[in-house]
């Protein structure tokens, strides 16, 4: 069993990003091989921007986040994209945890306009090889994602993204048992 955080930095506003972090849910929870753990970045307390030594709150919100990232074999982000980039609660999400994130995969799904959200996941990689997360090659995105799924919330294309999450959530299986019996092993440094 493989413990997996989710990372949702959907927008509040619009049914886009609910249908397509939904529906991503719905293909993990059906997995017997994994648990997951959602962390909405619209619901958790994340730290700001610029904590001073002093803030309590601050510290908690750290220190909270850290003890999610830091349980987790292997996460998952899903993302749209703004302005070619990722949302900024995902950066400061990401930017408030360091040693936590090393030697595990990532994989994503994303959505946007024409690109899927695929710029987004570009930047992603980046940020995330200086944290020494792998990244999964594959990923699943919803290309003019308004356009992607019935009244009801649900993909209008099922059987490409079922296939495409299940792939995506096959290699991250393989990844994170693989980096976790590496880190038993050996512990990493960074």
């Amino acid at each position: 069993m493989l413990d997996v955080a989710v990372i949702t930095a959907t927008s509040p506003e619009g049914r886009s990003g609910a249908n397509v972090a939904r529906w991503f849910l719905g293909q993990a929870e059906r997995r017997d091989d994994l648990r997951l753990d959602v962390i909405d970045l619209n619901r958790v307390p994340l730290p700001p921007l610029h904590p001073r030594s002093s803030d309590a709150v601050a510290d908690e919100a750290t220190r909270s986040l850290a003890a999610r990232i830091g349980a987790a074999d292997g996460f998952v982000v899903i993302t749209p994209e703004y302005n070619h980039a990722y949302p900024a609660a995902l950066k400061l999400a990401i930017d408030a945890v360091r040693r936590e994130w090393a030697a595990k995969p990532a994989g994503f799904v994303s959505y946007g306009g024409q690109s899927g959200g695929l710029r987004a996941v570009e930047q992603l990689r980046l940020v995330f090889a200086e944290l020494h997360v792998v990244t999964l090659r594959d990923t699943v995105s919803f290309h003019r994602v308004e356009t992607r799924f019935d009244e009801r919330g649900e993909p209008l294309d099922s059987a490409g993204v079922n296939g495409a999450a299940k792939v995506l959530l096959d290699q991250l299986i393989w990844w994170g048992t693989a980096l976790r019996e590496a880190r038993a092993a050996r512990p990493y440094t960074i």
